[in-house]
């Protein structure tokens, strides 16, 4: 009894929530025992900015490890972000740098991170995904800027 309440513990504790709604996987290999290895896509809005999606695509380890959850994900992925409505936000009341969206890509240290920038000069939202680890991170990195501009309501 005391192993299965650690256990359901470690299982609240390291599961986060997505954030973002998964819309399609394509797998990349085949692997005869355990899941196989895939691409995923997800899409999230901001949600400090109405009127502006993103979409991220990252790699997915397979395999036994893959399966149970234990696998460690490669530090790979895109990112594409759109103006898809409106935007009332007062960018000069937004801060600088802030996160929106993570999500663990390893049982406990590793995570992908995505940033939104302000650049008021510009009169822009840049939008930089990154992924973080404990003892070493990664140089891969993505970037997508949605300049603020008047919707038509099409």
């Amino acid at each position: 009894m005391k192993k299965l309440a650690i256990a359901a513990a470690l299982f609240v504790l390291f599961s986060v929530p997505a954030l973002a709604d998964e819309l399609y996987c394509a797998s990349t290999t085949f692997r005869i025992m355990g899941a196989n290895d895939k691409v995923c896509v997800s899409g999230f809005d901001d949600e400090k900015v109405g009127g502006v999606t993103c979409y991220i695509s990252q790699a997915r380890t397979g395999g036994m490890k893959g399966m149970v959850g234990v696998a460690e994900d490669p530090s790979r992925f895109s990112l594409s972000c759109n103006q898809t409505g409106p935007i009332t936000t007062d960018l000069t009341k937004l801060k600088t740098r802030e996160e929106v969206y993570s999500e663990r890509t390893s049982l406990f240290f590793k995570s992908t991170h995505v940033y939104r920038i302000v650049d008021p000069a510009r009169k822009t939202l840049v939008y930089l995904a990154i992924s973080d680890k404990i003892v070493e991170g990664s140089p891969y990195n993505a970037v997508s800027s949605v300049p603020v501009m008047p919707w038509s309501g099409r």
